[in-house]
């Protein structure tokens, strides 16, 4: 009876993972493309440029979150942590939020499924300063197959 293991290789179209499977404890041989099994895992990463677009990913894979601060008229913009509105889809792996004011989060797609993930942006007045009271929203909207 032959064990099953799962091995990982860069190729040209990202990170491959790879079922190797053994027989009488002799490792199989086989490069990614040659895997009859092999699938695609791939890391997704967005950006604040991304806001309000749809992104397909790969069930299995990561959807990474970039969010950086900016700086405008005297006032600083700083950003929540960002959310998945569905976890079955798109379950949370770790999330920062910095001194900066940016923010970063990992997601794992761990099901088929649509899921919607937000921050917030607002603003962090300098000393003596009053912000406008106005907080905006990124979103995208992530198609995992």
């Amino acid at each position: 009876m032959g064990a099953t293991k799962w091995s990982t290789a860069f190729g040209a179209a990202g990170l491959v993972l790879v079922a190797v499977t053994t027989s009488a404890g002799t490792p199989a041989a086989a490069a990614p493309s040659q895997a009859p099994h092999a699938r695609l895992v791939a890391r997704v990463v967005l950006t604040n440029t991304d806001n309000g677009r749809t992104v397909p990913a790969s069930s299995g894979g990561d959807v990474e979150i970039r969010l950086t601060h900016s700086r405008e008229r005297g006032f600083t913009y700083t950003w929540t942590a960002p959310e998945s509105g569905n976890s079955a889809v798109l379950g949370h792996a770790s999330d920062a939020t910095y001194p900066s004011g940016d923010a970063t989060a990992v997601f794992h797609a761990a099901s088929a499924g649509t899921a919607t993930v937000t921050a917030q942006r607002r603003c962090a007045p300098d000393p003596g300063s009053l912000c406008p009271l106005l907080v905006e929203t990124w979103k995208v909207t992530i198609e995992v197959k």
